[in-house]
């Protein structure tokens, strides 16, 4: 059984991170069709091409979901959690750094946040709410596998 009290740790969820990163990188590469990658915004909604400024974003902070869990699952089944793929998303660098690791409902609260990325409140609650869900499947779904 995992340590409840383990200290949060990345390792395992980064070595996964890089991977999915690539992966997602390798169907914005076809999506775009042209050679350059072709991303949607999970909170605008807005088209973003390679060479702009984004970022991959957890939806849910690997940080958060580390300990939720950390009491229930080991750090690599908490790596296949973070990094599922509803919770791994492509947003403005801009975003991602005034985000931090706040909490994104926390974070659009401030209506600042929302005027000032031209946050699209419909789409951002739905990538949290998928988000949610996909955290909720995988996590039912390495329970499953004990």
């Amino acid at each position: 059984m995992p340590n409840p009290n383990r200290p949060y740790h990345r390792q395992e969820i980064d070595l996964l991170f890089t991977k999915v990163k690539a992966q997602m990188h390798q169907q914005a590469l076809t999506r775009g069709g042209d050679g350059i990658a072709l991303y949607t915004d999970c909170y605008t909604g807005e088209t973003l091409r390679g060479g702009e400024r984004y970022d991959y974003e957890h939806i849910r902070s690997s940080e958060d979901v580390f300990m939720t869990y950390r009491d229930r699952l080991t750090n690599t089944e908490i790596a296949e959690v973070v990094n599922c793929p509803e919770n791994v998303a492509v947003t403005l660098r801009t975003i991602n750094q005034s985000k931090g690791k706040m909490r994104m409902e926390a974070w659009m609260a401030n209506s600042t946040n929302i005027s000032n990325h031209n946050i699209n409140a419909t789409i951002a609650k739905s990538a949290i709410s998928n988000a949610d869900l996909g955290i909720q499947n995988k996590v039912e779904e390495i329970l499953s596998r004990r």
